[in-house]
């Protein structure tokens, strides 16, 4: 709708959409559908919040790894935990297992941002859809960019200093691609690459552990790790 329509008509639809789901989960009228309601709102909110983190960062000079992940756990994290939840909890599950299931969608959507925060540098135009270094060139502080800033040494020191110029330039968007190349390398020499990689793994073990506590179907199951293993394995 961005695309063929524009962002005016693409904002109105979203929020339609919105209004739309708290519809139907209301139209039920049980008290399943007023846990359920309550956990997208609160999911929305929080959504919100991340993508003004996001906009907010691209015009910071340093941002922690820590901001990051809160930024991205906002951002993806609680959009993935309210999509595993909600449909337990209209099931009749319990709060305890609506909780384990929505760890697993959390940590899931962080293992699935730090996925796409290496594909926002290094990934294929050709499968993401994006522009080469499409996250350079927005500025954009993702994890392998704070990973490497908070790193040290050479590499670091000289990324932080391209960074904070490129901040005060007037003519980024004119960069060559052999600019945005000498970025991109110094990030990995500075093991932001690596760094984000391995978190990417780290959250999707989180994530399969959530659901060890969780009393399901095996082949349930299986769908879900699955899902898991696709998120962490997509084309980079």
């Amino acid at each position: 709708v961005w695309k063929v329509h524009g962002p005016a008509q693409a904002i109105l639809v979203g929020d339609a959409l919105f209004a739309l789901a708290n519809e139907v989960l209301l139209e039920l009228g049980t008290v399943e559908a007023g846990r359920a309601a309550r956990r997208l709102t609160t999911a929305t909110r929080k959504l919100i919040d991340g993508q003004a983190q996001d906009i907010s960062y691209e015009h910071r000079e340093r941002v922690s790894v820590e901001e990051c992940l809160e930024m991205e756990g906002n951002k993806t994290g609680a959009l993935l935990a309210c999509a595993v939840s909600i449909g337990a909890v209209l099931g009749g599950a319990d709060d305890r297992t609506a909780d384990k299931l929505e760890e697993y969608g959390y940590h899931l959507g962080l293992a699935f941002q730090a996925v796409d925060d290496l594909l926002g540098i290094w990934g294929d135009p050709e499968s993401t859809g994006k522009q080469t270094w499409s996250d350079l060139r927005q500025r954009k502080k993702s994890l392998p960019v704070v990973a490497a800033l908070a790193a040290g040494g050479p590499a670091c020191e000289e990324l932080g200093r391209l960074l904070a110029a490129d901040a005060k330039s007037n003519d980024f968007e004119n960069f060559s691609e052999e600019e945005f190349a000498a970025r991109a390398a110094l990030i990995e020499a500075a093991g932001g690459r690596e760094w984000t990689a391995e978190e990417a793994r780290r959250q999707h073990a989180v994530a399969i552990r959530a659901l060890d506590d969780v009393d399901m179907p095996q082949r349930v199951r299986e769908q879900l790790v699955a899902l898991a293993d696709f998120v962490v394995v997509r084309k980079r």
